[in-house]
């Protein structure tokens, strides 16, 4: 049987997977689908309708693109990684395997190129970081070709999140933010760089505040001054200049090693378990490939008075981004295997200053020497 034949014989399993992740209902295409109702939009019912309603319904196959000409949403890995068992070593304790891509905000559309890919305004807004081009049209080959945001010219990868309003008024992240990449695994010796042309989107905008502060991927929710792991928009934000809305929120890390992606743009990638022998973080035989655990650190330049504060896609916690990996192949490998596979607390140089011995990746240009 056929991929596509598959698809189109699970029909209500895929469907059910869809809505439960991105939002994707099994109503016709075009049909509206309301998001559950939020105290941040309520002054604003209009607007919190609408971004309810739009970008969150299609038909339960995508559309056919350049990289899934068959449109059934699959889009195999070449060459696929075979022959991987989860690693279940310990090596070395180090306190810290990570660097950062930081990277400033290029631009906002209605546009989504993993969930509405050839569908440009399908989406609501989102903001867009990293790869100056990424629209709806985005492809693996377009983005390579791109210019970039990110301090490192290496890192040509789509990052995007549904833009932040204070009423009508856009709330952009202002400067390079902090995008971790680290070891969500153990055996921070074990992950290996992204494959070229990656993509996933991370938690849903059809989400509960429940499923939000359950995710996986939480770790302070939205923040402001000393208010923390908050569901909803902080009511306690102190109107000063150095306060901003912050939110943290990691992704998975373990893939399938088959697809680059997936009709829900979620099953080939896995976040880690415990390995109950040894209490180790692992992960699952399914998902056995350990890639970066990437983790947004965004900062919105808004305070005080949240009540006007909304997301395009609804409620504060629609939260969700989405990314596309489009880094130079060689610049990405010397990252990883110099700060997570060796242990350190990079910077985008790949440079850790408590062990200036270890020398740094890239030059002062962030590239590579």
């Amino acid at each position: 049987m056929s991929r596509r034949s598959r698809v189109l014989s699970g029909t209500l399993v895929a469907s059910a997977l869809l809505l439960a992740s991105v939002g994707i209902g099994t109503v016709a295409a075009g049909a509206d689908t309301p998001a559950p109702a939020s105290s941040a939009g309520a002054a604003h019912p209009a607007h919190a309708v609408q971004a309810a309603r739009v970008g969150h319904t299609m038909a339960v196959s995508n559309a056919a693109s350049p990289e899934d000409p068959d449109g059934d949403g699959y889009i195999p890995a070449n060459p696929p990684v075979t022959g991987v068992t989860p690693s279940t070593a310990e090596p070395p304790h180090r306190y810290f395997h990570e660097f950062q891509a930081n990277c400033a905000v290029s631009h906002t559309a209605p546009d989504d190129p993993i969930v509405f890919p050839q569908q440009p305004g399908k989406s609501h807004d989102h903001t867009f970081m990293g790869n100056t081009t990424t629209d709806a049209n985005s492809t693996t080959a377009s983005l390579d070709a791109g210019a970039t945001t990110c301090l490192a010219p290496g890192d040509r990868s789509g990052y995007w999140m549904p833009t932040m309003y204070d009423g009508d008024r856009p709330v952009l992240p202002v400067g390079p933010q902090t995008i971790y990449y680290k070891a969500g695994v153990t055996d921070y010796t074990s992950v290996r760089p992204f494959p070229k042309g990656l993509r996933y989107v991370v938690a849903s905008p059809m989400q509960s505040a429940q499923d939000f502060r359950d995710h996986p991927g939480f770790v302070e929710g939205w923040e402001c001054g000393d208010s923390f792991f908050n569901v909803d928009f902080p009511a306690d934000c102190p109107e000063r200049q150095d306060v901003q809305v912050n939110i943290r929120f990691q992704a998975p890390s373990c893939w399938d090693g088959r697809n680059l992606d997936t009709p829900d743009h979620k099953s080939h990638m896995a976040y880690p378990v415990v390995n109950p022998g040894t209490n180790n973080n692992i992960c699952p035989a399914d998902h056995p490939v350990a890639l970066p655990m990437i983790e947004f650190k965004m900062a919105f330049p808004v305070n005080g008075d949240l009540s006007q504060v909304r997301l395009a896609s609804g409620a504060s916690y629609s939260f969700h981004y989405d990314f596309f990996n489009a880094w130079d192949a060689p610049t990405l490998d010397a990252m990883v295997g110099h700060c997570i596979v060796g242990g350190l607390q990079c910077d985008a140089r790949g440079y850790d200053q408590t062990h200036p011995e270890a020398g740094a990746a890239l030059n002062e240009h962030y590239e590579l020497p």
